[in-house]
């Protein structure tokens, strides 16, 4: 009984601390600890899959962040057009990352990181001459990271579908990295 009782108090506090956190990304984080404890699956495999889909999430929501005010910023049409793919491929990705944490009882960030969203942020207080510009570094310095993470992940021990999910990814992304040097170059 006092072993219930012990349990039952560390787990609320626990919890307690979960939920005090306002960093979304170390929220879910947390949640996931504590979720791999109380069903004793602590194997590296799934710590490796919770935390790249924590990550994909963070990286994903901040691209249809950016991308959505890279629409209503962007003076140059390619730039415009490029917010918009990110509005709508990291969407589409989202939804698949959304899919597979279901499918895998992993909790998600509700919004960006704090940091992501200084960065968001930082880009919506761009005037009009610097917007794009800056804008198209902000991309590259993004999937550059993005695509550094989903790299390591493909060599992780992880769940398969999620594997199958990052190596299918990877082109994609390379692609958007590719289009975004391109499009930064023409605005020097």
């Amino acid at each position: 009984m006092k072993q219930t009782a012990l349990f039952l108090l560390i787990g609320s506090s626990v919890l307690f601390a979960c939920n005090n956190q306002s960093d979304p990304v170390e929220k879910a984080d947390s949640t996931n600890e504590v979720k791999q404890e109380q069903t004793n699956t602590d194997t590296k495999s799934v710590e490796n899959t919770s935390n790249f889909l924590v990550k994909a999430a963070d990286g994903g929501l901040t691209e249809v962040e950016a991308g959505k005010v890279g629409e209503q910023k962007a003076t140059h049409k390619e730039v415009k057009d490029f917010a918009k793919m990110m509005v709508d491929d990291h969407s589409g990705a989202n939804a698949e990352v959304k899919k597979l944490a279901a499918a895998l009882n992993v909790t998600l960030p509700s919004a960006p990181s704090e940091e992501n969203q200084k960065d968001v942020a930082k880009l919506n207080e761009k005037s009009a001459k610097d917007f794009d510009k800056d804008f198209m570094d902000q991309m590259v310095k993004d999937h550059k990271k993005t695509i550094d993470l989903f790299k390591d992940a493909s060599d992780d021990d992880m769940n398969a579908d999620v594997k199958a999910f990052v190596n299918s990814t990877i082109p994609k992304l390379q692609a958007h990295l590719d289009a975004a040097e391109a499009i930064r170059k023409k605005l020097k």
